[in-house]
């Protein structure tokens, strides 16, 4: 997931906020495609047809609402980190405080019973035997800045896909790189016809989303596919993920994650397992139509959603899960595909880990922070914003309470108050963490053993322990951008089979 960058603006404007708030255009859709039920539909011709495109470009957009609450961020962040503390705190000093701590947790236990015991949704088959028109046109996007020792790699992979070559195009958008990823690149266009190359001059602006957005008017697929650089894929990605975009109100779907470079340390091992985690509560909850969402590397979104949420943002510092929730705004569905996977570097130190996280957890609680209004106003109906909310819980209040929690612990030398939610969230932890390693052995084929079981439970505790380190960055970082605006300079991350990356603040 490559970072943006620019200085961070405190607020947006309108015409961002329309481009959130617009209905879903109509588009013409030929009944013959895969994707017919999608409203963004192949031509009825076997060519290459820009219909959807063009159809989709000349839309008209109406702003339903006029929506005023992208000004004051670090205003907002400021008032709800008080809002926890004092509310942490009165908790402790009220006498019906920990009995209303038990209520809440037996209602969060509700819903995290209905997470783990919800049933997998079933997956559709592979493309196979459809008439080359009826097969979706993609394309595939791979944003790129100083590649020059992974780039050739996925582009191999990616236009050696089991998929016909006339049906899908590479483009990959090299954001002024000053290595020789514009030769590697320029080398293997003689060799693939569907590798289309962006170059960006060197005052473009905008970063990874910038770049996305610069060559979106030149693609012509129903599909959107984003890849990171040091991305790995399996020829059949693309007859597996494609059918589960035939129903009509998916928006988007996200591979699952995986570390390429699992063995190398402590620190890879936990994201390994950390991944494990992540893909069994994108499995349960949008088996229980909640929220699904994307990742940066190896999602696929429909041509259609994206124009109708006004495509990438480019003021935001994650902008996969700025996009997560303006699709789920305009009520688009994201799917999650368990396999195949996409690999990807992990980072493998305890620095690098940090600024890493660092920025995940400031674009995750953004998001929050911009759109809580339209969050509030149910715009993705009621199992969507409680299921939204019950996370918000356990990801970023529960870490952000901790310290004023234990502290009045201290103080009034008793247990802190919020220990029934902290229980639960490790129990859910444990249990998704456990499952979802086991899902994705399963699936790699691997027999079931005890040895195999002891493996993924020793997995499982090492993973726990490394997933300590989200608190102390949820906490410092809530607190951070609740007193200071944030600067931002891109510092290149490296991709050699190891991923390091840096940010200087």
């Amino acid at each position: 997931m490559s970072e943006n960058s620019w200085s961070e603006k405190d607020g947006y404007s309108i015409e961002e906020a329309c481009s959130l708030l617009s209905d879903k255009p109509a588009v013409s859709v030929d009944k013959h495609s895969p994707l017919a039920s999608t409203g963004c539909a192949a031509s009825t011709g076997c060519g290459a047809s820009q219909t959807c495109q063009d159809t989709q470009r000349d839309a008209s957009v109406e702003t339903s609402v006029e929506y005023r609450g992208y000004s004051g961020r670090r205003r907002k962040a400021a008032v709800l980190l008080i809002v926890i503390w004092s509310g942490t705190i009165a908790l402790h000093l009220f006498s019906w405080g920990f009995g209303f701590v038990v209520g809440m947790t037996a209602i969060m236990s509700i819903h995290a019973v209905r997470v783990l015991t919800a049933q997998r949704l079933l997956v559709p088959k592979p493309l196979s035997d459809e008439p080359l028109c009826e097969w979706p046109y993609v394309s595939l996007l791979v944003a790129a800045k100083n590649e020059e020792a992974v780039i050739g790699r996925l582009v191999q992979m990616l236009c050696n896909q089991d998929y016909p070559s006339e049906r899908y195009e590479v483009w990959v958008i090299d954001d002024y790189s000053t290595d020789s990823t514009a030769l590697v690149l320029s080398s293997m266009q003689t060799k693939y016809d569907q590798l289309k190359v962006l170059r960006r001059a060197a005052n473009a602006t905008g970063g990874k989303s910038g770049a996305l957005n610069q060559v979106l008017p030149l693609t012509k697929g129903e599909v959107l596919a984003v890849f990171d650089a040091d991305a790995q894929v399996k020829p059949d990605m693309l007859k597996r993920v494609l059918p589960m975009f035939q129903r009509s109100q998916v928006g988007a779907v996200q591979m699952r994650k995986a570390i390429a470079n699992e063995g190398v340390n402590f620190w890879t091992r936990g994201q390994s397992a950390e991944m494990g985690l992540d893909s069994y509560f994108q499995q349960q909850r949008t088996a229980i139509s909640g929220i699904g969402e994307l990742r940066g590397n190896g999602q696929f979104v429909r041509r259609e959603a994206m124009y109708s949420c006004g495509g990438w943002n480019e003021e935001t510092i994650t902008d996969d899960l700025d996009l997560t929730i303006r699709l789920h705004l305009n009520q688009w569905d994201i799917e999650f595909m368990l396999e195949p996977a996409v690999l990807e570097e992990g980072v493998t130190s305890a620095l690098s880990l940090w600024h890493q996280r660092n920025r995940w957890s400031e674009g995750g609680y953004q998001r929050y922070l911009d759109y809580w209004r339209l969050i509030f106003s149910n715009r993705m109906g009621w199992r969507k914003t409680w299921d939204m909310f019950m996370f918000w819980m356990i990801q970023y209040f529960l870490p952000n309470a901790a310290l004023p929690d234990c502290l009045m612990a201290i103080a009034r030398n008793r247990l802190p108050v919020l220990s029934p939610m902290t229980a639960l969230m490790l129990g859910m932890s444990l249990v998704a963490m456990f499952t979802g390693l086991r899902r994705i052995s399963k699936e790699s084929g691997e027999c079931a053993s005890l040895r195999k079981i002891l493996v993924t439970l020793l997995q499982t505790m090492r993973g726990t322990l490394y997933m300590l380190h989200w608190l102390l960055i949820v906490a410092s970082t809530a607190a951070r951008i609740s007193v200071r605006p944030k600067r931002l300079k891109w510092v290149k991350t490296i991709h050699q089979g190891t991923g390091e990356e840096s940010f200087e603040f």
